[in-house]
């Protein structure tokens, strides 16, 4: 197989308004070490929430509490708000990449969310 339209793809990936954008906030918010600290405490309850969800087990009330709690944080800081907001609109163009790749090679791997 020929990959060299994989690497156009991936060039085009990173041309992409939504990857501009998100790697451009990524780095002015980032900065500042408490931010970036809530961020990442922020992935980790929302992965936590999502999986239980998926398996059947619910999230603590704790974990969702404090997650509504560092949601409402962050998105009250305007660039903060942006930068989360990218990161959804870069992965939802990700995860459609993924589904026409995966469609095409006719393969049945739909992402949360995206069923078929």
């Amino acid at each position: 197989m020929d990959y060299s339209s994989t690497y156009r793809l991936a060039q085009d990936i990173r041309d992409s308004e939504e990857y501009r954008t998100y790697h451009e906030l990524k780095k002015s918010v980032m900065e500042d070490e408490t931010t970036a600290a809530l961020i990442r405490e922020y992935r980790k309850l929302q992965v936590t929430i999502q999986v239980g969800a998926m398996s059947g087990s619910p999230a603590s009330a704790e974990d969702t509490q404090r997650f509504s709690g560092i949601s409402t944080l962050l998105f009250s800081k305007p660039e903060v708000s942006q930068f989360l907001l990218s990161e959804m609109r870069l992965q939802q163009a990700l995860g459609d990449i993924f589904r026409i790749v995966t469609e095409a090679a006719d393969i049945d791997m739909p992402l949360p969310g995206m069923e078929r």
